[in-house]
């Protein structure tokens, strides 16, 4: 019998063992993951209604519940990437009319308000500049003219650097009858975030960047205010499979079948979260606080300035300003072709302006740091991938 498809000389290559370069992810994300969360990922496989796993599903949301600093019991990993429970957290509490006010100060601002939209909410904006943070006023004026039912803010803006203050925010959104939705893919694990203390209902992430694991899982998080937005719905959820009606009953005391989640992938987020956990937060944080500080450093020595004002700036995601006459992709080809070492460009309104560089996770070490500036600095002097203008 002969086949109809078959491998020939052409494809041969697809036979062969894979080969993946040793890359140092300093860009936005992914970053490098951790030795414990691949060895913890290679584990066997087991089902997704095995009672070892399930057990293993309750270790990960009492973990969650540690790094988000909160007791909401809807704290779960949604079988997605980030973009994925960023889209949960709008279609389970918006409903067509749903007014949201969408703070926007970067790239991830607009795929908040984009998504919003498609689920038939009256989408409103409040803009600042890229690199810029909201006032508690600015917010307040936001919303006595247009009363939302949401209040969406980016805490992390991994397009621009800038981290979004958060204090009073909550106090605010209950002044107002509203819900306060965060993104915090690029602050959770590395940057203080505290859901029940800054009133926060509704919480996004990732597990790719601060928490140290590869792609493919989204930490959510849901407090009792937006759980109840929720049962109190017109509609059904307009999106079956992150409907949070349907994921606690997996996720809850019912164990009823909705998809069939990755165990290994879970294996990778126990393990990460049992770092953070070990560590201890306020630890990690400071890690993260203290290599940041350390790269702002030698970039200055560099003659390279960074696009956001200290007080407001990352420590898991710098964005440093592309000098006049620099060719910002050719730097970046450079570190990767000559040294393994990726670094982000820019994205939206800062393409071609700055590069972003990324201090994650297992990333978030004082080598890393030392490495990258050295390799900056020979690039810089060798001359073949920028010609900087006095």
């Amino acid at each position: 019998m002969t086949l109809p498809f078959s491998i020939d000389e052409r494809h041969r290559i697809h036979t062969t063992q894979l080969d993946v370069p040793p890359r140092l992810l300093l860009g936005p994300g992914p970053a490098n993951v951790h030795p414990r969360v691949l060895a913890a990922m290679s584990l066997p496989t087991l089902g997704h209604l095995d009672p070892c796993y399930l057990e293993l599903m309750d270790e990960i949301q009492t973990l969650l519940r540690y790094v988000w600093q909160t007791d909401n019991p809807m704290t779960i990993s949604v079988s997605g990437t980030g973009s994925a429970a960023m889209e949960a957290t709008l279609a389970n509490v918006l409903e067509p009319g749903d007014v949201i006010l969408v703070g926007i100060m970067g790239y991830f601002g607009y795929r908040l308000a984009d998504m919003a939209s498609r689920y038939g909410a009256d989408v409103r904006k409040l803009t600042k500049a890229w690199g810029e943070v909201f006032s508690l006023d600015e917010l307040r004026e936001g919303l006595e003219t247009h009363r939302p039912a949401v209040l969406a803010l980016v805490h992390a803006e991994t397009s621009t650097g800038a981290r979004q203050p958060l204090e009073g925010v909550g106090e605010l959104c209950r002044e107002f009858n509203c819900l306060l939705l965060v993104d915090t893919v690029t602050s959770l694990g590395g940057v203080p975030v505290f859901l029940d203390k800054w009133g926060i209902d509704l919480a996004y992430s990732c597990t790719q960047k601060g928490l140290g694991c590869p792609p493919g899982l989204a930490p959510f998080s849901m407090s009792p205010r937006a759980w109840d937005k929720l049962q109190k719905r017109r509609s059904p959820v307009a999106n079956w499979y992150l409907d949070m009606n349907l994921l606690n009953r997996y996720w809850g005391s019912e164990r009823i079948y909705h998809h069939t989640a990755s165990s290994n992938m879970n294996y990778g987020l126990r393990e990460a979260l049992r770092l953070a956990a070990e560590e201890g937060l306020e630890q990690r944080w400071q890690r993260h606080q203290n290599n940041a500080r350390l790269l702002w450093e030698g970039l200055a020595d560099l003659g390279l300035v960074c696009h956001v004002r200290e007080e407001f700036r990352l420590p898991t995601l710098t964005t440093v300003r592309v000098p006049e006459g620099v060719d910002s992709k050719a730097v970046a080809r450079q570190l990767l072709t000559d040294y393994n070492i990726e670094i982000g460009l820019g994205l939206g309104e800062l393409a071609g302006q700055v590069w972003r560089i990324g201090l994650m996770g297992y990333n978030s070490r004082r080598e890393n740091v030392v490495l990258l500036l050295e390799a900056l600095r020979k690039v810089i002097a060798n001359g073949k991938a920028i010609d900087i203008v006095n």
